[in-house]
Order: structure tokens, then C-alpha cells, then sequence
């Protein structure tokens, strides 16, 4: 199992690296590549997409890579190569996003990503931090 992790400026390729290779680790197989050439992905048995940010921003990310996004189109779609889109690498499998305006996806499965609007004016989307926990007598064990 080769996987490639694509590089379009956008991810936390490091960590998704890491992980693969643990997991290819534990398995005694593989290995793990990043790349941003669309013509490296025929050397590739897995290919995986992360994403970090918003809908906008990732494809755009993408179509700054000449021919990326119709290489994966080849590759996943009309060769039938496992595929693992992470946070918005897999929302860009949708029609279209609809985060900072109407972005188009793959289509690879129809729907939309919508923005999350919070019930609370004071609440931040995404919410990114730390937070205290307060342990009670119903906790589970």
C-alpha cells in the first residue's frame, strides 16, 4: 500500500504523514509520500486529501495546482483508487460549499456543505481551544 498524501497548502500534512506511517508501520507494509504533482498520483495505491481552513480557501488551494483537481477526478473516479478526504479535503466531495460565498466541489456526492451558524451570538464557529471540565457523580466509569 502506497499512500500519497496531496499538498496543495493546505493541511496539517505532518501529522496526516505521521499518522500513515504508524498505521503502515503496525501493518510491516507501504509507505507514505507527499505531493503536490498531479502525475505522481499513478504511483500511488491510496491517494489522501486534508484540509484546513474553509471550503473557498481549499479549492482554491487546489486550483492553484495545474491539473490536480482532474487528476484526482482520473484517479478516484474513473480508476476507482481508495480515496480518504480529511475535514474539508472531504467536503470538497460535495456539489458545492457554501462557506464565504458558493464555492463549487467535486460532485462527487451531491449535497452541500452549509456554514454552521451558532444558536448564540456569543458562540464561536469553529470553536478551537481549551476548555475546563467539571467532573460530576454521574460520570460514567
Amino acid at each position: 500500500m502506497d499512500v500519497a498524501i496531496i499538498d496543495y497548502g493546505s493541511g496539517n500534512l505532518h501529522s496526516a504523514s505521521n499518522a500513515f506511517e504508524h498505521a503502515l508501520a503496525g501493518l510491516g507494509c507501504g509507505s507514505v509520500s507527499l505531493t503536490s504533482d498531479p502525475d505522481h498520483l499513478a504511483n500511488f495505491s491510496h491517494i489522501v486529501l486534508p484540509g484546513v481552513g474553509s471550503f473557498a480557501d481549499c479549492k482554491a488551494g487546489l486550483l492553484a495546482v495545474n491539473g490536480m483537481i482532474e487528476a484526482l477526478q482520473e484517479h478516484v473516479i474513473n480508476r476507482g483508487k481508495p480515496f480518504l478526504g480529511i475535514c474539508v479535503g472531504m467536503q470538497l466531495m460535495a456539489d458545492f460549499g457554501e462557506e464565504h460565498g458558493n464555492t463549487s466541489g467535486f460532485g462527487w456526492i451531491g449535497g452541500k456543505v452549509v456554514a454552521i451558524t451558532p444558536t448564540e451570538k456569543n458562540l464561536k464557529v469553529p470553536h478551537i481551544g481549551w476548555n475546563d471540565l467539571r467532573m460530576n457523580d454521574k460520570a460514567h466509569p
